[in-house]
């Protein structure tokens, strides 16, 4: 249950309207199948912009805190994101489809969020098509000179909104992450604080309407680093120099209208996005097809 400024209760509740938080929410059995689902891709590293979306003047381009995986339709992050009103053409590339285990648990939650949701906040034709995969973790970093290694703690997401219409549903998997919706004043000011919930291990989330889409924003400030779930969890995965501690699943939508094959993209576009699609081809047949 959600509450405001308190951090320790991870009880069901429909105390918040538009907000719904199940734990335990994917049994065993499914979990085993996303797990061994996982352990088929091979994340991918992003850069945040790319030569048609150059960064801002006197920024060096930058690379993604963790690796990530879409499915459904991927909004890579040198495409700035999907963002309408005025970002909706090229940002949304139609990629590989869910498996039959996210089917079914998708549909599960979108039938969950017409029951409980009004339907002024449910858009037409709205359904979730777009995932995004998280790992969150710890970077590995080695030093070139001494070959000494270090590890940075990238398991966090600054505040932000979804600007996908309708509601948002994840799941999350391995060690718990302490998730927050905030009222931001500006950069100059500390944001404040509105609700914040552990999310644990096969928990489902999920919000909508005005407060939690276009008022609040939301970040996780952190995930647990306290036992052994997530490297026991995670062991079979391949993420390179990353050490993976929690996985979220985030569905959101986007309409299909706005959402392209890779060769209907301008040619800059094709060109900025080859390294990673090649990539992705050299482990996923889908995105070969799309190099052929």
């Amino acid at each position: 249950m959600f509450k405001p400024n308190q951090n320790h209760s991870n009880r069901s509740s429909k105390q918040y309207q538009n907000l719904i938080y199940k734990p335990n929410y994917i049994k065993p059995v499914a979990k085993k199948e996303i797990i061994d689902y996982l352990e088929t891709l091979y994340p991918i590293w992003e850069n945040r912009f790319s030569d048609s979306n150059p960064p801002p003047e006197g920024e060096p381009n930058r690379e993604l805190l963790r690796p990530v995986y879409w499915l459904g339709n991927w909004q890579f992050a040198s495409l700035d994101y999907y963002h309408p009103p005025k970002g909706i053409r090229n940002r949304c590339v139609q990629a590989e489809e869910y498996p039959s285990v996210l089917r079914k648990i998708v549909s599960e939650v979108e039938a969950e969020v017409r029951q409980n949701f009004s339907p002024k906040d449910v858009p037409d034709k709205w359904h979730l098509n777009t995932c995004l995969i998280n790992f969150y973790g710890n970077k590995i970093i080695a030093d070139p000179e001494t070959g000494k290694v270090k590890k940075m703690d990238c398991a966090r997401v600054g505040e932000h909104k979804d600007f996908e219409p309708g509601p948002v549903a994840s799941i999350s998997f391995g060690e718990r992450a302490f998730f927050q919706f905030v009222k931001s004043e500006g950069k100059q000011q500390q944001s404040h604080m509105v609700l914040q919930q552990w999310l644990d291990d096969s928990s489902l989330q999920i919000f909508g309407g005005d407060k939690f889409k276009k008022q609040l924003f939301h970040r996780v400030q952190r995930v647990e680093d306290k036992g052994k779930l997530g490297s026991e969890l995670f062991a079979g995965l391949h993420t390179t120099s990353f050490e993976t501690r929690r996985i979220n699943f985030t569905f959101r939508y986007v309409p299909t209208e706005h959402i392209f094959d890779l060769k209907e993209l301008p040619d800059n576009i094709q060109k900025d996005l080859k390294p990673y699609v090649s990539q992705l081809a050299t482990h996923s047949d889908f995105w070969k097809q799309q190099l052929d």
